[in-house]
């Protein structure tokens, strides 16, 4: 009995296939102008999801009232400083716009070269000789750049609004999410499964575990050492100090640690003559800036027991690649993918332990197969 095949359609695979391409890519249009402040929503749910479960705990098992007491944390946390820091950058930086582009930025003298041993007088006079000549013309030429490099930073940092903006739908998000927590992470628990059965779930729970290590070793690190070095700025008189605090906080956040806002500032006081705050400030450097080595490693373990060269690579490739938000989406995917791979591998069968088996595999001669003649 011969059956008949019904034909492969191929227009037909082709025009479903189109039709969901495009159905996707209009559904990411549309909401493309809510995907920043819902990744930035689910990166802060994620991160503080066991601080909800423990506020719910204490105000009577209520979840409405333990997500006010959050929308509140989140204010004081998120909002009002970043609003602060913003204002502080517009407002510090007019004099800083001032001087560069006003004609009066000339190279100093460098009176303190003198004091150096046996080479201070050579060094002075090379100085005063390389300014006399032409330090002059050589600011005249480089003060356009650096009012144009400033202005245009200080343009990008004053778009209060569209910061705003995403401020206000990460709120907006964050109470959602908070409120539906479970059913949402459920509904992506049966999405990874429906892609990838068991290795689908255990991916989504590591990527969880990865923005949480994130967020708490990364971002709270960064904020812990950026506040204590800001501190010590204020206290030492160093002028602008919530910029520098803001600017440390960027470095950190990027594993640059806070020593290169740090130490200008120690060698300024220095130079000012004010060596009592400078070594009071050095030795205050010296504790956060070694603060991440003691501090980062727990708070990473906290969050999920991955390699600390993964996050760290994730860190700086994600954020180079997609901005600030990379901070968390590249160690999503190389903790991802690390764990897809560790699983593959795994699988296989364990190699001979015995390195004189595997010489003499290697050493051993292929024999001959019987040709057909025989």
């Amino acid at each position: 009995m011969v059956m008949n095949r019904r034909p492969v359609d191929v227009p037909q695979i082709l025009l479903s296939v189109l039709f969901l391409m495009v159905m996707i890519v209009a559904c990411l249009w549309i909401v493309q102008p809510f995907i920043l402040g819902f990744a930035w929503a689910g990166t802060v749910v994620i991160a503080t999801w066991p601080l909800l479960i423990k506020l719910q705990k204490l105000l009577w098992g209520r979840r409405s009232l333990a997500v006010l007491v959050m929308m509140l944390i989140l204010i004081l946390v998120f909002v009002l400083p970043f609003a602060l820091l913003v204002n502080s950058v517009v407002e510090s930086s007019g004099p800083l716009v001032h001087w560069a582009t006003s004609g009066h930025m000339t190279l100093p003298t460098l009176e303190w070269l003198k004091s150096i041993p046996m080479a201070g007088d050579k060094l002075y006079t090379s100085w005063n000789t390389l300014v006399e000549s032409g330090g002059h013309a050589i600011m005249d030429k480089v003060r356009p750049y650096i009012g144009t490099t400033t202005t245009w930073f200080i343009g990008q940092a004053a778009h209060i609004g569209r910061f705003l903006m995403h401020c206000g739908l990460m709120l907006l998000f964050s109470v959602l999410l908070y409120w539906r927590g479970e059913q949402v992470a459920y509904g992506l628990r049966h999405f990874a499964c429906r892609l990838a059965a068991r290795r689908g779930d255990a991916a989504v729970i590591l990527a969880a575990q990865a923005v949480r290590a994130v967020a708490l070793g990364v971002v709270v690190t960064a904020l812990v050492q950026g506040v204590l070095g800001g501190v010590g700025l204020a206290v030492s008189g160093i002028p602008y100090a919530t910029l520098l605090a803001v600017v440390m906080i960027l470095s950190c956040l990027i594993q640059l640690g806070p020593l290169p806002v740090l130490i200008p500032a120690i060698i300024w006081l220095y130079w000012s003559g004010d060596t009592t705050w400078g070594t009071v400030l050095l030795v205050w450097s010296c504790v956060v800036g070694t603060l991440d080595n003691v501090l980062r490693p727990v708070l990473i373990r906290m969050g999920a027991d991955l390699p600390m060269v993964l996050i760290l690579s994730g860190v700086i490739g994600g954020m180079i690649a997609f901005g600030m938000i990379g901070l968390f989406i590249g160690p999503v995917v190389l903790a991802v993918s690390w764990r897809v791979y560790s699983v593959w591998v795994s699988e296989a069968p364990l190699p001979d332990e015995d390195p004189d088996k595997v010489v003499e595999i290697l050493e051993e001669p292929e024999q001959e197969e019987p040709s057909a003649a025989q």
